[in-house]
């Protein structure tokens, strides 16, 4: 998910009760509830290198052990250099629980990403396969605006007590966090009977006259009924959308077919490349398309299907008549004689030719 969704899910926790055990658990909790996020840092070893250590090491149940004691670290230096405040009936900071609430949030971050469909690895570096549920887009506006209301309606309404001289019982805000984060397990559930009626679908029928090997289904960034189909069968996938509420497979006859490509020595010779290696442990739907340079060497351009069909959501949404490149794809750059000399990155237009990892 995207970091606001995050940090609201850390505040909503601190508020939902767990501020009422120790001093700092709300800034506690909302810190560790991005801080998984950290291995943003791995970019500047290069694209190639920060798409094979995102959502790695910080994602992983045995990273957030890292995580949460760099938070309570911060959270500790911060209240040292306040002077250590214990004021009045305040409750003093239990440092051992924070680190629990810590990682409790570093959990809740884990399984936020768990719900879209690029995935995570939390058994890394024991076991490297990657997770997803497929149920939510990377921005959730429902669950945006449950978790910001949960937040901002007891602040509201505390304001709106001290006009009337109505006097206040305690901290607010607490059945509000509740309330805000038992719609968001709901809004879950829905989502994955939603998508569970998608997959059916598109497991049901037949496409070109070929049975489907697999199926998976991909949320949509704004309609909860509409996915974004991938299909693949013995010698091409199928891209078409689904109405999990009818539910009905390309309603409007949209459907596109993408053949699996032939290997050759060029894109073996790309797939054995770190960037390679790395997309393709990553991607669920791989296919690649070569190109070939006036020089004579190549570019084996790797792209996952599972994204390929947000290009045409985001022009729908837009308005826009410029088909925009489907994202996170890359390519690796080879002279001719198949050695790599680079990788690129970048729209098709511009594209960015960055080299490979040292010792790679």
């Amino acid at each position: 998910m995207e970091p606001v969704t995050h940090f609201l899910t850390g505040a909503c926790m601190g508020r939902a009760g767990l501020n009422r055990k120790t001093a700092l658990a709300t800034a506690t909790l909302t810190l560790a509830a991005e801080a998984p996020d950290l291995d943003v840092l791995s970019r500047f070893g290069g694209p190639a290198f920060g798409l094979a250590h995102h959502r790695g090491f910080t994602h992983s149940f045995l990273g957030l052990i890292l995580t949460s004691a760099l938070v309570v670290g911060l959270v500790y230096l911060i209240w040292r250099l306040r002077g250590s405040p214990v004021k009045g009936k305040s409750l003093p900071p239990r440092w051992g629980l924070l680190f629990g609430y810590a990682y409790l949030a570093g959990v809740s971050h884990i399984l936020l990403d768990f719900t879209n469909n690029y995935g995570i690895r939390p058994f890394w570096p024991f076991v490297e396969k990657w997770y997803s549920w497929d149920i939510v887009f990377i921005f959730e506006p429902v669950m945006f605006v449950l978790l910001l209301l949960g937040l901002i309606l007891p602040g509201l309404f505390s304001l709106i007590d001290r006009e009337l001289g109505a006097r206040q019982k305690g901290p607010r805000g607490r059945l509000a966090a509740i309330f805000a984060l038992s719609c968001v397990v709901l809004m879950y559930g829905v989502r994955d009977f939603e998508h569970r009626r998608a997959l059916s679908a598109l497991e049901a029928r037949t496409y070109e006259d070929a049975d489907p090997v697999r199926a998976s289904a991909y949320p949509s960034p704004i309609n909860p009924f509409e996915w974004s189909g991938v299909v693949e069968t013995a010698a091409f996938f199928a891209l078409a959308p689904v109405n999990s509420l009818t539910p009905e497979v390309d309603p409007q006859n949209a459907m596109e077919i993408r053949y699996k490509p032939e290997e050759t020595a060029v894109t073996l010779a790309a797939k054995k490349s770190y960037l390679g290696r790395a997309y393709l442990d990553w991607a669920q739907y791989p296919i690649t398309e070569t190109e070939q340079l006036p020089d004579g060497g190549y570019v084996v351009h790797f792209q996952d299907l599972r994204f390929m069909q947000l290009p045409g959501l985001f022009n729908r949404l837009l308005g826009r008549g410029r088909k925009r490149p489907a994202p996170l794809g890359a390519g690796v750059a080879l002279d001719k004689n198949l050695r790599v000399v680079g990788d690129v990155f970048g729209n098709e237009d511009k594209p960015v030719l960055s080299p490979e990892p040292a010792g790679n």
